[in-house]
């Protein structure tokens, strides 16, 4: 129930103006077109906006004050009134249309290919890199966080706009009064100021927000995960609270954001009112002593309306890049993680069973003891195996004794700590990306549904065909089931499966691995959800089924044992004995006690029944 370090740093604020512009350079970097394109309509929008106070300046004295003087307006004067201004509003809606489209293009297109990178990434580094940060985080990484970083892009178009608007701008004050263009311009400054401040109050306080929404997000989906332990523990509340302190945290973070927000709103929307009033004073006294007219005094003032007010924009960006280098911060440190499974170039033979053998594989589990130092806790150690090509082998040991491990090492979900597996005498480390999968499949303890059809379950996307799909049904004893749902092949599971029981779920399962015709098969506990009888139908089918298949079972049961050709007993993640089943139970008290405790058990439970009926 902890953050993990590596995908949400809990950094102090960093310095976000310097950060913040590397970010910028970066999504310009990965969206040059659409980017030059926003640039261009923000430009155009500019430029027209300066433009229309020219405009205006010009009807005035064109076709207004004429005809003020005359008290009578001409059709010839509103019809160039009205094509004047039509013709500056249309093309600056093109200037806003085009920023706004082309910058939502750019910001949407860098936010899917960074959605798709970190889902790559966590496809691509190892389950071991998964074990050390929680589900939550990384759903938070893949949107919360690539969201923050990219929408700095919708308001950063505008944001050019207002540098060129305010450029084009102060050109036209300067040209037509230098005098009211100063009053004007010192109002700038002030507003630079005050956007400047503001960008440094809000950096902490958004921080703080962005990091506790990924603590929000990995609270909420622990809780969802863990829906049955919570339920069937009566946990309910204590979930509840758990959330809602976390909640209550991102609320109280947020309303300080809205608070700081709030208390540098009233500067910024005052120091251009007053900036106007000031250029409307100066500029009336200087009409009335005949220096300007009321054309040139129009012009200017609303020139610095529209210039002035705009300058927000800036701070608007400013109050994104705190947000943009929180959010970068963490979706590199998923894009950069060390960790990932290195591949050579060999291929594996296919077409025959594989011969599989571990030369003193040894893996620790990473683990944070209660100093807060780092630990390990050893799962295999020194563990060498040999199966031969087409043999059943069962591997047995208490909970706890690094099966499951050694069978994630099998499959190479994770490298070893030490030593190797080779698959027919290759070492999984020289093999492409995707060849163990091409001939190894593995049936875990826990099943994993999709939301789909159990054609699609089974297949998962690959090409297999009905009669396929049937045939490893019938293997993993479960045609007759999906046989009698409403739409056989077609009916949809629901999520995780939940429209079906676990055995179901899990002779789906094996049907997805059976469909494949894998070369070595690993079954971790696989059959732990159907009744014996079951379970040791599908053994037997698969073993007629796999003459071309290396099969190596966790087992926990007699039956499931008693079909394999060699046994290996493993404790405390060490291989104590191996042999067949006869042989490890006349040699290994160990493997003997635990193959015969449920039958003792049984017996027990008998023996005190009749003592009951006998008294």
């Amino acid at each position: 129930m902890s953050s993990s370090a590596a995908a949400a740093p809990k950094t102090a604020a960093p310095s976000t103006l310097r950060e913040g512009l590397a970010v910028v350079r970066r999504g310009i970097a990965g969206e040059p077109r659409w980017f030059a394109v926003a640039v261009v309509g923000a430009t155009v929008y500019g430029v027209m906006t300066g433009l229309m106070a020219w405009a205006i300046g010009w009807v005035v004295d064109r076709a207004v004050a004429p005809a003020i003087e005359a008290r009578h307006v001409t059709a010839s004067q509103l019809w160039f009134i009205g094509g004047v201004l039509t013709a500056v509003v249309l093309v600056t809606v093109i200037g806003v249309i085009g920023r706004r489209l082309a910058g939502g293009i750019a910001m949407y297109n860098l936010g899917a290919k960074y959605r798709r990178d970190v889902t790559r990434q966590y496809l691509r580094l190892p389950l071991s890199w998964h074990h050390r940060h929680p589900s939550g985080q990384l759903l938070s990484n893949a949107n919360a966080d690539v969201e923050a970083t990219w929408n700095v892009f919708a308001p950063l178009p505008m944001a050019i706009g207002v540098l060129v608007m305010l450029l084009f701008g102060i050109v036209q004050m300067l040209v037509i009064d230098p005098i009211l263009a100063v009053v004007g311009l010192t109002v700038y400054p002030l507003l630079f100021a005050a956007n400047v401040a503001f960008q440094r109050a809000m950096s902490p306080r958004v921080t703080r927000a962005q990091q506790l929404r990924a603590d929000v997000s990995e609270v909420a989906h622990e809780s969802f995960e863990a829906a049955l332990i919570v339920k069937s523990l009566g946990r309910e509340d204590h979930e509840t609270d758990r959330f809602r302190a976390v909640t209550h945290e991102l609320r109280d973070a947020n309303i300080e954001v809205g608070r700081t927000r709030g208390r540098f709103d009233p500067a910024v929307e005052a120091i251009p009112t007053l900036g106007t009033l000031a250029v409307l004073l100066i500029g009336t006294l200087r009409v009335r002593a005949g220096e300007l007219s009321a054309a040139e005094v129009t012009q200017i003032a609303y020139l610095f309306s529209i210039t002035a007010f705009p300058v927000r924009a800036l701070g608007w960006v400013l109050a994104e890049l705190p947000r943009a280098v929180v959010g970068w911060h963490r979706v590199s440190a998923v894009l950069d993680a060390s960790g990932g499974l290195r591949y050579g170039d060999r291929a594996l033979p296919r077409g025959r069973a594989s011969a599989v053998t571990t030369e003193d594989l040894s893996y620790a589990y990473e683990i944070e003891t209660e100093d807060g130092e780092s630990g390990v806790n050893p799962a295999v150690v020194g563990v060498t195996l040999d199966l031969p090509a087409g043999a059943t082998v069962a591997v047995v040991g208490p909970t706890g004794s690094g099966k499951s491990t050694l069978t994630s090492l099998l499959v190479r979900l994770v490298d070893p700590d030490s030593g190797a597996v080779l698959i027919d005498g290759i070492d999984l480390r020289q093999v492409r990306r995707g060849g163990v999968s091409e001939v190894a499949a593995l049936v875990a303890q826990q099943t994993f549904m999709f939301d789909d059809t159990v054609r699609d379950n089974i297949t998962l996307g690959a090409d297999h065909d009905d009669s396929e799909v049937w045939r490893a049904l019938e293997v993993a004893q479960g045609s007759a089931f999906v046989g009698r749902l409403a739409k056989r092949l077609d009916t949809r599971v629901g999520e995780r499966g939940a429209s079906l029981s676990g055995g179901q779920r899990q002779r789906i399962a094996l049907a997805r691995a059976v469909v494949r015709n894998p070369q070595l098969l690993i079954l971790d506990d696989a059959t732990s959800a159907v009744d014996p009888s079951v379970e040791q139908a599908i053994l037997s089918r698969l073993r007629d089924a796999s003459s071309g298949t290396t099969v190596l079972v966790v087992a926990y049961r007699m039956a499931t044992i008693l079909l394999a050709d060699e046994v290996v007993y493993i404790e405390e993640g060490r291989i104590v004995d191996h042999g067949t089943h006869a042989e490890l139970l006349g040699r290994c008290p160990g493997y003997e006690q635990l193959v015969t405790a449920y039958a003792r058990e049984a017996a027990e439970r008998a023996a005190t029944a009749a003592k009951e009926v006998a008294r």
